[in-house]
């Protein structure tokens, strides 16, 4: 079962990480990234979905492994000289037993800290799209409302030159900025959260009704979003165990809050105990009565599986947040129903 388990986590780790790849491509082709940078990056998404990986991937291995012992009549052979019922699914109950554990401090520990780390130097690259964005001897659009020239470009150093910028966040009153130099700042307090642009030695041309003309020595503009900045915050999948368990209790959140960091705290639960469940199913249906089921029957039948598993998760997720349900049902609903549904069949196949 080990080979096929670390088989497992390699593919579905790729067919994850595939997902990702769009962004991963903008990220190397727009914003200049080095591929080092790109590496930690997928290293830390695999880490944040280690819970997801770890069941799924011990799901093939047993269906895998059980349906080969079929197909080979080993299941047959091991009945005929008295194994059956509990010493076949002690090696599999075993290895469940076993990744439920590593699971949840996965999913408690090691998952949170990759998707803090994720969301920190995605967080510190955002300002590398700013100077990425502005292209020498190019109008660069997208800056919310404005629109910014610079005749040459340092994108290492965040330098430019020769910029003009047009103003137009207030349409009956626009500016027009004219600088000889211009350096873009992050936020070294917070990095990602805001980026600016200073210019240095410039004008500011006004027109409304009049023509104004004001020079400055430095003039700071924000090409961050405002509304962005309270997204960079500590996200619930990024809290440890402690801090979830701090925030569903503390009486500084509201209800609506509350709810959202104790359906967090069960998710994770739940879909460590999802390995354990995952090993009956895997047994129950990995041991086939027809010997001609096909070498790659086992494997199909485990996408069947997570796909319905995911399936019922995202309906009984849904149900909580819109409060239909409570958060211990909506984490423990899907896990129930495949547990008597994994016994049931257990019982015809290994009594």
């Amino acid at each position: 079962m080990i080979p096929s388990f670390l088989l497992g986590v390699f593919v579905f780790i790729s067919i994850l990480l595939m997902f990702q790849a769009l962004r991963l491509t903008e990220f190397m082709l727009v914003h200049g990234i080095r591929f080092i940078t790109i590496l930690n990056i997928m290293g830390y998404m695999s880490l944040s979905m280690l819970p997801l990986i770890l069941p799924m991937s011990l799901l093939f291995s047993i269906l895998m492994t059980y349906n080969r012992l079929s197909q080979e009549s080993e299941i047959i052979a091991m009945k005929g000289i008295g194994l059956h019922g509990f010493s076949l699914l002690m090696p599999a109950l075993a290895l469940s037993l076993f990744l439920t554990y590593v699971s949840a401090q996965a999913a408690y520990e090691i998952a949170p800290w990759g998707n803090r780390q994720f969301e920190l130097l995605i967080s510190e690259l955002s300002h590398s799209k700013a100077a990425a964005s502005i292209k020498e001897g190019t109008f660069s659009e997208g800056f919310f409302d404005m629109v910014v020239y610079a005749n040459k470009v340092s994108t290492d150093q965040g330098r430019l030159e020769d910029l003009f910028i047009y103003d137009e966040k207030n349409p009956d009153s626009p500016l027009t900025i004219i600088a000889p130099k211009g350096q873009i700042i992050p936020d070294l307090e917070n990095p990602g959260h805001s980026v600016q642009l200073r210019l240095f030695n410039g004008q500011i041309h006004r027109r409304n009704q009049n023509h104004t003309v004001i020079h400055f020595e430095s003039y700071d503009i924000f090409l961050s979003d405002p509304i962005q900045i309270e997204e960079r915050k500590k996200s619930p999948p990024s809290l440890s165990l402690n801090e979830l368990n701090q925030r569903r209790h503390s009486s500084d959140f509201n209800e609506v809050e509350k709810n959202i960091y104790t359906l967090e705290y069960h998710k994770r639960t739940a879909l460590s105990f999802a390995c354990l469940i995952f090993g009956l199913v895997g047994v129950a249906f990995g041991i086939q009565t027809h010997r001609r089921s096909g070498t790659g029957s086992g494997f199909i039948i485990a996408v069947g599986f997570i796909i319905l598993y995911w399936i019922f998760y995202l309906a009984f997720e849904s149900s909580a947040r819109s409060g239909h349900i409570s958060p211990w049902l909506s984490a423990w609903g899907t896990n129930i129903l495949f547990t008597i549904f994994a016994i049931y069949n257990l019982r015809k196949k290994l009594i």
